[in-house]
Parts: C-alpha cells; structure tokens; sequence
C-alpha cells in the first residue's frame, strides 16, 4: 500500500515525537490527525486535524474512519481498542508488536526466544519472589515495573541488605523485572526503519548520557569500534525482522566492560536519542517513519555531519534566548506551557563537522 501526498496520518499521542512526526509528513504533503486526550498538547499545536478524547473503543474506531494509516508516538496505549480500530484502518506498528514493547516481561521472553542478549532476569510478582530473585542473584540489582515505566519512573536500584517488602510496595505494581545490574561502559542506541516489504535501514550508534534516568545528552555517532557498530545494526535490525515492525524501532543496549552488547529496551516508534537525525541527516528518522508507514521508499540514512544533541529539561529551556544567538546550535521548543524539573521541553544540537585531513 502505497499512501499518495495528501492522505491522512492518524498519530495517536499529542507529544513532541508527535509534533516533529507532523512537521515531517507536512513536508512531503501529508496531513496529520492527532488523537490524543489532552488540549492543547505539542503535536495538537502543529496540525488543525485533532481529536481530544479518551483511548476508548468508540473513540478510535471514529478516528481510524477518518485516517489513511495509523502510527504511535508512544507505546503505552491500551491494547484492546487499538486491536478494534486496526481493524478499520492499518496501524503501523500493528497493536501486536505493542503488545510485546510495551510490558518488559513481554519483552525479555521475546528477545531471549530469538537469541539476543540481555541482563539475566527474573519475573517477580510478589515481595516473596522477589526476594528469592534477589538470594539467588546475589548483588546489585533495578526492580522495574513491567509496564508503564519511562524516565526512570518506575525503577528501584537495589543492593544487598535492601528492605524487600518495602522496596515491593514502593514499585506500586502487580507485576516487575528484577534485572541484574550491569556495570556498562556505555549506553548506546539504534534506530532502525523497516518498510512492509521488510526493506530495513539503520542510522548509525549513538552513545546517550542520562542525568536522573532522563537522557540528557546523545553524542552521534557513538565512539565505539566500528566492530562494534556493526554488530549493534545487525541486532537492532535482527529485532524488527522479528518483530515484523512497520515504522521506527528504537533499540537501547548496554555496551560492558568487556566489550559485549545487552539489549535493554525496545520502542517501536521514534526517539528521544534519535532527534539530532533532523540536523545531521537528509532523511530524519520522523521523515523515515512517515516514508515507512506509506509505503515510500526509506531514505539514505548516513549522516553528513556528527552531532551532540543536548536535552532541554525543566528550567533549561530558559536558556532559549542564549541558544538561539549562539551560532550553529539548531534549537527546537515544544510548546509545551509548564515548566517542570526534568520535563522534556526542547532540545539543542550542534553539528561536528569533519576535519579536513591535515596536509
């Protein structure tokens, strides 16, 4: 299926993933319907097709009537209705590669089922099995719920002598991953595109730099052996094959001591670490979304230029007008009103230009 310009894109979520998706499927003569449940959110600002409701059947099988093609700017949506309005209208990524990315015990089973690795793991469901989770590890440890977590919401670092029971209720779960904890070298990211037809493309590694479990920075490409990065596509790409993706898969991995890659999480839509595609790259990965979910061809996704992309979080975006006189820094704001700490409210880049070899 191919979508013509001038069709419609249903974007369900209001946020800046979803602005920035609709400012990349304007330029190619798309338009965008945004559904989300909050007035006056980013994406909502940037489009005048916008439906503000809950994420109930009724709701999205009205949207999915008045769309072409449905894509996700986040992953924590309920499954059910978005079963009944895939049904209607194609959702790209389909509502059962949500189902396994948007619960982590989901999500651990899968990528162990097809051999990628990961931190050892355990599925708890009680203070009593976490505790035996912890015996039998023997050492540090992040309990994390198994659905709705980001940021670092939802996560508890545990170490030896932790109060388990209280550690338990502090999660405020019915269900978390005990997973064992990892002493990286890095935090590296993928993002790669795949089509219908299965035609996949990657950008390059990038390494990320988080402050309070919010990535603060991500330096493009990452610094690592080209080994490396060759082995980290092959994975992020290995992954959407099985997952059969249509759209974005972000993919978060531990680079060790030793040198070894361990997937940590997955995100079938675009991403924070993925952003400094929109100044270093022809095609960004929201343009390379929208190519993907109507049935475009992907685009070249080799950078021109290296980038250190820096989030703007909380009172930061203060520094906007500083930002914007200082030469080469890209900034983008995303209109959203309240400033809270470690809110994402912008985000600056700047471009590292290759060095001309030395005579």
């Amino acid at each position: 299926m191919r979508l013509a310009p001038g069709a419609v894109i249903g974007i369900l979520g209001g946020g800046q993933l979803g602005r920035m998706t609709a400012l990349a499927a304007a330029r190619l003569g798309y338009r965008c319907h945004v559904f989300a449940p909050e007035a006056d959110a980013p994406a909502a600002q940037v489009t005048k097709l916008v439906t503000i409701a809950p994420y109930d059947t009724a709701a999205l099988a009205r949207f999915a009537h008045a769309v072409d093609v449905i894509t996700i700017e986040f992953e924590n949506l309920p499954l059910e209705p978005l079963t009944g309005a895939a049904r209607i209208t194609p959702m790209r990524p389909a509502p059962e590669v949500l189902a396994i990315c948007q619960d982590r015990v989901r999500e651990k089973a899968f990528l162990e089922r097809i051999g990628v690795p990961t931190a050892p793991n355990w599925p708890v469901r009680d203070a009593r099995e976490l505790a035996r989770a912890l015996d039998e590890h023997g050492g540090r440890a992040v309990l994390k719920t198994a659905r709705f977590g980001y940021d670092g919401k939802g996560q508890l670092p545990l170490g030896p002598g932790v109060d388990v029971a209280g550690a338990w209720a502090g999660l405020g779960a019915e269900i978390g991953v005990l997973e064992a904890w990892v002493d990286f070298a890095a935090e590296i990211s993928v993002i790669t595109a795949r089509a219908a037809d299965g035609e996949v493309i990657s950008y390059p590694p990038v390494q990320n730099r988080h402050e309070e479990h919010i990535l603060a920075r991500t330096i493009a490409p990452a610094p690592i052996a080209p080994e490396l990065a060759t082995e980290a596509i092959a994975l992020a790409e290995r992954i959407a094959g099985a997952l059969e993706v249509v759209g974005l898969l972000a993919v978060e991995m531990f680079v060790t001591q030793e040198g070894r890659l361990l997937v940590n999480e997955l995100a079938p839509r675009p991403h924070n670490s993925g952003h400094w595609t929109i100044d270093a790259c022809a095609v960004s990965q929201f343009e390379q979304l929208v190519r993907a979910i109507c049935g475009l061809p992907l685009g070249a996704p080799a950078p021109f230029a290296g980038a250190v992309m820096d989030n703007l979080l909380g009172a930061a975006v203060d520094a906007w007008p500083a930002l914007l006189s200082e030469p080469g820094a890209r900034v983008h704001l995303y209109g959203k009103r309240e400033i809270r700490p470690g809110r994402k409210l912008g985000h600056v880049t700047r471009l590292t230009l290759p060095q001309s070899p030395k005579s």
